[in-house]
């Protein structure tokens, strides 16, 4: 099975999927109209789309409604306008759904946090339309430049968030 969410960096939100049992996860593009937009294009807000992470997952292994917490409690939910140091549109929080059922999944997700924390929440839960993926020195970004990760990290805030 796939999911895909826009939290932000999607350097930074990675890796903790893959400690959860998800089998791949790729750095892409989604949610814009613009066909196989660039990481500069997007980065300089020109496409409409967002950094999105793409999950390919066992569901016998990870649930969806798992992979929504892990999603959630490694993002800034309340958060309007990017995430953390990354501002602007294509830093923005969403959930991309293949169906009702991880439509529903996701509302529900969000009205619990909104109900428990009292305050908004900036996730947008929008039908899935594509998905382009990023340049391949984006994959993996962790592994392949762990010093310059770490350095993302900590300027982001991030490290602090949790």
């Amino acid at each position: 099975m796939k999911a895909y969410f826009a939290g932000g960096c999607f350097w930074c939100i990675t890796p903790i999927f893959k400690i959860y049992g998800v089998d791949k996860v790729v750095s892409g593009y989604s949610g814009g109209v613009e066909k196989n937009p660039s990481y500069e294009a997007v980065k300089k807000q020109k496409t409409g789309h967002r950094e999105t992470i793409m999950l390919d997952y066992d569901p016998m292994v990870v649930s969806y409604d798992k992979l929504l917490e892990i999603f959630i409690d490694n993002v800034d939910p309340f958060d309007s306008e990017g995430q953390f140091i990354d501002r602007g549109h294509s830093y923005t929080l969403a959930v991309y759904y293949n169906s009702e059922e991880e439509k529903k999944a996701a509302l529900e997700h969000i009205e619990k946090l909104k109900s428990e924390s009292g305050k908004e929440v900036y996730i947008s839960v929008e039908p899935f339309t594509g998905f382009y993926e990023a340049e391949e020195y984006h994959q993996d970004y962790y592994l392949k430049n762990p010093e310059e990760f770490e350095k993302e990290m900590e300027e982001s805030g991030r490290k602090k968030h949790k």
